[in-house]
């Protein structure tokens, strides 16, 4: 669990190649996020899904950072 526990608390510069990653991955959230706003009635469960969406993008960030 300490090898775990230093990668997941360090500083993570970016390699090569990830800050494109980082990128796509927030281009194609920002295009959901746009959809949801247009099709979803303003309301605690939109507020929900826009919150889950960044969360969704910050993990899927993390994944790229740490491994």
């Amino acid at each position: 669990m300490k090898p775990q526990i230093e990668n997941n608390f360090m500083y993570h510069a970016p390699k090569e190649g990830q800050p494109q990653k980082y990128e796509a991955i927030r281009e194609k959230a920002k295009e959901l996020a746009y959809l949801i706003d247009e099709e979803c009635p303003n309301s605690r469960e939109k507020s929900v899904a826009m919150t889950n969406l960044e969360t969704t993008v910050m993990w899927a960030n993390a994944s790229i950072a740490r491994n």
